[in-house]
């Protein structure tokens, strides 16, 4: 019998899968490269550039893939660069000042405030006095008078209630304005505790450097190959083709096959639009029609003269035209 066409073979999913690794490696590379924009605006600039590489190992076969690494920098212009180096300067005086008045503040800062300013009162008392003790004289002296009109005499109980009610009063005015001072007396303390701290934080502050305005660069994308896909449909599409000349191959062997052992014109003189179509057990097959056919109806055969140098025996020479004994050509034996 002769040698059928063998079936496609497989792909291998170890090979398949390291091509479509290497596919999308490629693709995302090329996708990077397509969105790195270097930008220029009049406060600076922003460039990117290949700085190396970094070395991928593809788990599954070990194969090596170089991806590249891209630096990204950003340059100011001139006028800004100038600025930035004025205010780095600035900023380095400033905060060796700083580091030289924030010494103290260990110390200073682990002393609570002192809020207990008895000093702020007594100057406060006495301040009040000089005014409110001359008017509380004047008061006393009209009480006095008022009362030696009504007929009430120092030391009976009304003269004494009515210098009790005055001596209220007094008391009053000195606790509001001892108060009212006390907590004016606090508020400057606390500004003076909180100057120094104030002075070295507006040390540490400086001018700031106007950073460029980058826009946002378009996002380029780039479609992934299915790389495997393509390979899985490769192998149908030939699969599919090696079935469909299996099929063929059955159909052509049956049909040559029900010829038995008839002698069946087959001289390759008499026959016109030739085509090959196959292979039966090692014969080549063909498909024709006879050059006396009006109808040039299809058929299916071999080619007498190729018949012949396989094996003789299977063919005849009857007037001068030649003839193929299919059974004795495919092993069937010769007709009685």
């Amino acid at each position: 019998m002769g040698k059928a066409p063998k079936a496609p073979k497989p792909p291998d999913p170890k090979e398949t899968g390291a091509a479509q690794t290497a596919t999308n490696i490629g693709t995302a590379i090329a996708q990077s490269q397509l969105n790195y924009v270097d930008q220029v605006t009049p406060d600076g600039n922003l460039t990117y550039k290949q700085s190396g590489t970094y070395k991928y190992v593809d788990p599954l076969n070990g194969r090596v893939h170089y991806i590249p690494k891209t630096t990204a920098t950003q340059t100011l212009s001139p006028a800004q660069q100038a600025i930035k180096t004025q205010s780095d300067r600035a900023e380095q005086n400033l905060a060796g000042i700083a580091a030289n008045q924030s010494g103290f503040l260990k110390d200073y800062l682990g002393r609570p405030v002192d809020i207990n300013n008895k000093a702020v009162e007594d100057r406060l008392f006495s301040l009040g006095r000089q005014r409110l003790d001359p008017m509380f004289a004047e008061r006393q002296d009209s009480l006095d008078a008022k009362l030696a009109n009504q007929g009430i005499t120092a030391g009976s109980r009304a003269y004494e209630t009515e210098r009790r009610a005055l001596q209220q009063q007094e008391n009053d005015a000195y606790n509001s304005l001892l108060l009212s001072g006390r907590g004016q007396a606090v508020q400057e303390a606390l500004a003076e505790r909180n100057q120094p701290i104030n002075e070295i934080s507006a040390l540490l502050s400086g001018a700031q450097v106007t950073q460029p305005q980058f826009v946002s660069t378009p996002n380029t994308p780039v479609a992934n190959v299915d790389y495997a896909g393509l390979v899985q449909d490769n192998y149908k599409s030939k699969l599919a083709a090696w079935q469909q000349q299996q099929a063929q191959s059955q159909s052509l062997l049956g049909g040559l096959f029900g010829l038995g052992s008839a002698l069946i014109m087959s001289d390759k003189r008499t026959k016109e639009n030739i085509k090959p179509v196959g292979e039966v057990m090692g014969n080549k097959v063909y498909i024709y029609n006879y050059k006396a056919d009006p109808n040039k109806t299809p058929q299916i055969g071999v080619m007498a003269q190729e018949a012949e140098k396989k094996n003789p025996s299977a063919v005849e020479t009857i007037g001068g035209i030649k003839h193929v004994n299919y059974g004795e050509l495919f092993g069937m034996g010769r007709a009685a």
